[in-house]
């Protein structure tokens, strides 16, 4: 997988001395994302895994609002996992596994998943901010992995900028794409469209759009 625009831990925000990294957009976005997400998951049980979990703090926050919900982070840098380990164990919360280390570019995601050491069938699989700064076949890992391990009640639940049939929904977001597309030419901020296409390949379809702070959106896959 391409590496990341900016790793936490090395973009100035503080890091303490148990590992825990700190990311200036959870203080923004963690409420917001939950407000949705607790309409999402509504009241089932089970278990979620977060694809891209970053520092790990989305994930502890989450894990605190509903206690019969199992949490499982994951993601694929090394100082990404020992910060998520280091968040799990400052919370001391039961219902947050120890971070998976997942590369969404294999289908199969790792070899934890479907087996005794991972999770079960997923209620559903949340993504933060992942597809915009990864190549495309990111994507279609995240899809292809998530039609594989969600119930067949499960959702996968994506946040973060999109396209809307071709345009931006704000300037910022396109000046955003540029720099994003001039790091890196296989990444950039996907059209809806886009993954409405990959999630019908993968038996799943959109079935709700929201839109967020900061020109963002939250997306909902459910299956066929």
């Amino acid at each position: 997988m391409a590496g990341y625009v900016a790793e936490f831990g090395k973009d100035g925000r503080p890091v303490e001395t148990d590992g825990r990294l700190d990311a200036a957009a959870f203080h923004r976005n963690h409420q917001p994302i939950w407000a949705v997400l607790e309409k999402v998951l509504g009241d089932g049980s089970g278990e979620v895994l977060e694809a891209g979990s970053g520092t790990g703090q989305h994930v502890v926050y989450f894990a605190r609002q509903n206690p019969d919900i199992v949490w499982w982070p994951s993601d694929l840098n090394e100082a990404h996992l020992a910060s998520i380990k280091a968040w799990r164990s400052h919370a001391r919360r039961d219902n947050v596994r120890a971070p998976l280390r997942i590369d969404l570019t294999d289908p199969a995601w790792c070899p934890e998943m479907g087996g005794t050491e991972g999770p079960g069938p997923l209620l559903a699989v949340f993504c933060a901010n992942v597809v915009h700064i990864a190549p495309w076949r990111v994507a279609e890992g995240l899809f292809s992995g998530s039609s594989r391990y969600l119930r067949p009640d499960g959702r996968l639940v994506l946040y973060g900028p999109f396209k809307r049939e071709g345009s931006h929904t704000a300037p910022s977001n396109a000046i955003f794409d540029s720099s994003l597309r001039a790091a890196n030419a296989e990444w950039g901020i996907r059209d809806i469209a886009d993954l409405e296409t990959l999630a019908a390949g993968a038996g799943l379809k959109l079935r709700k759009v929201v839109d967020m702070p900061a020109n963002n959106l939250v997306l909902v896959f459910e299956r066929q």
